[in-house]
């Protein structure tokens, strides 16, 4: 899932002066998730919003709605009669959902109220790690399932670099373990240490972000 952390409520007050109606927008997916513009959020952001705004003696009225997915215009739908009364729009969603809110209601200014973090998963309650860099060219049948490219603080494909000591990455002050010895205790584990004698080659980065914006239809989509 995509995971995200509110901005500081300063920036918040910054990007929103001088606009007098807001209509604050959620997304009942990965931010719900990890409880950074879900339905509950919205309703603090909102009630943190207008006590802000009245104790600086510029009083803001306040519209909410959490739809269930911002990244998909059919859900933003719903939303045209709350948009054309207000004069912004504060999006709780990923910045993918921040755009598809821009590109949907031209007319309207639309601000992010989230930092767009990674895309990762749930570890233990409340904390999330990184597991994915969206490469586009996945090779995690090679590594026993464990990401070098996001999980190695270098990217390194085929092994370790010298800064590895104790399963510990050099990076981080010795609170990162090492991807690779994580791989390779994977695969000693499951019989499969063959595939480390296996040179990786070099990565097509241009399936990556560095190729520009990504686009994937299905075969039978009518473009």
């Amino acid at each position: 899932m995509i995971v995200a952390e509110r901005k500081p409520m300063a920036d918040i007050k910054d990007m929103l002066a001088g606009r007098k109606n807001v209509l604050i927008v959620g997304c009942s997916e990965c931010v719900t998730v990890c409880q950074a513009g879900g339905e509950k959020e919205v309703a603090v952001m909102a009630a943190a919003l207008r006590l802000m705004r009245e104790t600086d003696g510029d009083p803001i009225a306040v519209e909410t709605e959490t739809v269930t997915r911002q990244c998909d215009p059919e859900y933003l739908e719903p939303l045209q009669k709350k948009v054309a009364a207000c004069d912004c729009i504060l999006s709780m969603g990923c910045g993918v959902g921040v755009q598809f809110l821009a590109e949907k209601f031209t007319a309207t200014w639309v601000v992010p109220a989230l930092n767009t973090r990674f895309a990762g998963g749930t570890v233990e309650a409340g904390v999330w790690e990184e597991r994915c860099g969206l490469c586009g060219e996945c090779v995690l049948h090679l590594t026993g399932g464990i990401c070098p490219v996001i999980r190695c603080s270098k990217s390194l494909l085929n092994g370790p670099c010298g800064g590895s000591q104790g399963g510990k990455c050099e990076v981080g002050k010795g609170e990162i373990k090492c991807a690779w010895q994580l791989i390779y205790d994977r695969l000693k584990g499951l019989g499969r240490l063959d595939l480390l004698l296996q040179p990786m080659p070099p990565k097509d980065w241009s399936r990556a972000k560095d190729g520009g914006p990504r686009r994937t239809a299905r075969e039978d989509a009518q473009l």
